[in-house]
């Protein structure tokens, strides 16, 4: 590896999930590292908007399927504009192309994987025999693709990074946001960040957060996100004052310090649980679910608390102990910063840096 590498990542994905996160939040600190980085991203989408003042140039792209000319035409043309000493993929609909045209230019490929999903046979053949380096972003989701049939010695973790200087206790926020919303300093804020869908265990924390609530009125619920179970989590909260459903917030930050707990409750596997971390470098506990990769994403007993998923009950009695224990709550918070720095994307990117050169 040459002293400044230089690396052309591939994400030509328009949204903006915890993928297009990781490859914004990454590329970002490559650069500040000294990496020259190119990202081939699609012109529209949430990933060329948040690089657009970053250290990193952008190539633009779209790759509608595996096989899709235009994507093709826009790789190579990037690959020969760039000679790139390694290219870098995310998406699973990318893998494809990108093996077949960093192999056909000479250059070195490393692919992502976020995602938990059973691996087609052809994506297993690929991740398992083609020459390439590929990160998982936690340990549990290494574990997966394991007993997916992939060797143990060909997947590598490469911990989910955050920028922290992007995540900071914010007091002026906590007091003016929960003014806005009638809340009172004493008042205990539950809140939950992400989609609002039954895997994610929304609608048993909305159980538990009226349970709790039905003994100690302080007890709020604060719902930012969305998504396709919307619409029946806002008629079952109908008419129940003490939730406060504000749909997607941008930028979220802030909000971490209105609340007094981030809640993970998932029912199905996370690979990781990325607002479990960004509450923590905001020095808000977390109630995570024993499931999947959250586990990975705070350290229970010290910045939050692990509790089994799904057991609306054991959430509900979470929820009581917190609003009770002030020091406990004083506890967890002043770890989490500690805990998120672990993360920090500095660090994670002189690993990428060092692995790469290896």
């Amino acid at each position: 590896m040459i002293a400044t590498p230089r690396l052309l990542w591939v994400g030509t994905n328009p949204g903006g999930g915890g993928t297009e996160t990781h490859m914004i939040t990454l590329s970002r600190a490559l650069a500040e590292q000294g990496a020259e980085v190119h990202c081939l991203v699609h012109p529209q989408g949430r990933i060329a908007q948040v690089l657009e003042t970053a250290p990193v140039t952008r190539h633009f792209g779209v790759f509608r399927n595996s096989a899709d000319p235009g994507g093709i035409r826009a790789l190579h043309r990037a690959i020969r504009i760039v000679q790139p000493d390694w290219v870098i993929g995310s998406f699973s609909k990318e893998y494809w192309p990108l093996a077949l045209v960093s192999r056909s230019a000479g250059r070195p490929l490393a692919l992502f994987r976020h995602m938990d999903l059973q691996l087609r046979p052809s994506t297993r053949w690929l991740l398992s025999r083609w020459p390439l380096r590929l990160f998982a972003i936690s340990n549990y989701l290494r574990d997966r693709l394991i007993l997916q049939g992939l060797s143990a010695k060909r997947v590598e973790v490469l911990a989910n990074p955050l920028h922290l200087n992007d995540f900071q206790r914010d007091l002026e926020a906590r007091r003016e946001q929960r003014r806005t919303l009638g809340l009172a300093e004493n008042d205990f804020v539950v809140g939950f960040v992400g989609a609002w869908h039954r895997g994610k265990g929304v609608f048993m924390l909305a159980d538990a957060i009226d349970a709790a609530q039905a003994v100690d009125p302080r007890v709020h619920g604060l719902w930012l996100g969305g998504g396709a179970h919307e619409a029946d989590l806002r008629t079952r909260l109908r008419d129940k004052p003490w939730h406060h459903l504000l749909g997607w917030q941008d930028p979220v930050t802030p909000w971490y310090s209105v609340m007094d707990t981030l809640a993970l409750p998932s029912i199905e596997p996370d690979t990781f649980g990325r607002v479990c971390l960004e509450a923590q470098a905001c020095a808000t506990p977390v109630l995570g679910a024993a499931m999947g990769g959250i586990p990975e994403s705070f350290a229970p007993d010290r910045s939050g608390l692990l509790l089994m998923a799904g057991a609306a009950v054991e959430w509900r009695d979470a929820i009581l102990r917190l609003v009770a224990d002030v020091p406990l709550r004083a506890r967890l918070a002043a770890a989490g910063p500690d805990y998120a720095r672990c993360f920090d994307a500095d660090v994670i990117a002189r690993d990428f840096l060092a692995t790469l050169a290896r």
